[in-house]
Parts: C-alpha cells; structure tokens; sequence
C-alpha cells in the first residue's frame, strides 16, 4: 500500500547501505605511510595511540571521512580534521570483526560485545577524554560543537 512505500524504501536503502559497508570492510587495506603521516600531522601522540588500536576498516573509513570533509571544507580545522578522523574510535571497545560486526548490526545490543559495538559514540567519548583530547573534538564528536560542522562531519561520514 502507498502507506507503507516509505518503510519498504527506507529498508531497501538500509539494505544497500549495509552491504556496500560489508563488502567495503572485507576489501579496506592498513593505511599507506602517507596516510599514516596524514594522521600524525592531525592527531595528539594519545589520539593516535587509540587511532591504531582501530580495525584497519575503520581506519580507512577515517581516512575517507577526513578526505570528504577536506572536500567539502579545505579549511577545516585541526579540531574538525581529528573528529573525522576519530569519530568511531569507540568500536576498538567491542572487538568485533566485520562478520560479527554484521550479525550485531541485525540482531542489536543482545551481548555485551554487541551493546559495545552499538554504544561506541559514548565509549568512544569517554576514550577521547581519557586521552586527554581538545575539547573542541570532544564536542565534535558528540555532535555537540559547532552546528555547521557538526553538520558536515555528519555528511561526509554518511555520502
């Protein structure tokens, strides 16, 4: 029925959406030495301790987010540049590989694992400021900063 048109695309959408993430995950490679130095020049020494304590997916995927949000902002700040870089940083507390990664995403928080896993902008918060972390990142992160780039981490992390 026309009533229900938005939920059967809204779940088709989630569907692609997740499989793209998948396949994207099994292919991601450990960042190059100029990626590395990339991340060296944005984060502190502790942000970048947690930085490759990350699955090399999320690595990557940071990297992509980084890239984006220098495409849509060349001028974006150290502040906004280590947000994107360190915005899922709270998925090292779970500890799942991309397949259980899946199977968490499906059946939701139902182990501790996967609570981890679903609750990683909170823990990954809480890393942040353990690690001593600006601030201003904080904010980003929480989506509590400054509303234009907050908004445009948003997007450069979901295009």
């Amino acid at each position: 029925t026309p009533e229900q048109g938005w939920w059967i695309e809204l779940f088709a959408n989630n569907v692609f959406h997740l499989c793209k993430r998948f396949a994207y995950s099994l292919c991601a490679r450990r960042p190059d030495g100029a990626q590395i130095m990339l991340v060296r020049s944005v984060l502190s020494l502790n942000e970048m301790h947690l930085w490759t304590k990350s699955a090399r997916e999320d690595q990557q995927h940071s990297l992509v987010v980084l890239k984006r949000l220098l495409n849509i902002m060349p001028d974006a700040g150290q502040a906004a540049q280590a947000a994107a870089l360190l915005h899922d940083i709270g998925k090292i507390e779970s500890d799942l590989g991309t397949f259980l990664r899946v199977v968490a995403t499906v059946v939701g928080p139902r182990t501790k694992r996967f609570a981890k896993y679903h609750d990683h902008e909170q823990i990954g918060l809480k890393m942040l400021e353990e690690a001593g972390s600006n601030p201003e990142i904080i904010a980003l992160v929480s989506g509590n900063g400054d509303p234009k780039l907050v908004a445009i981490l948003a997007l450069a992390d979901d295009i």
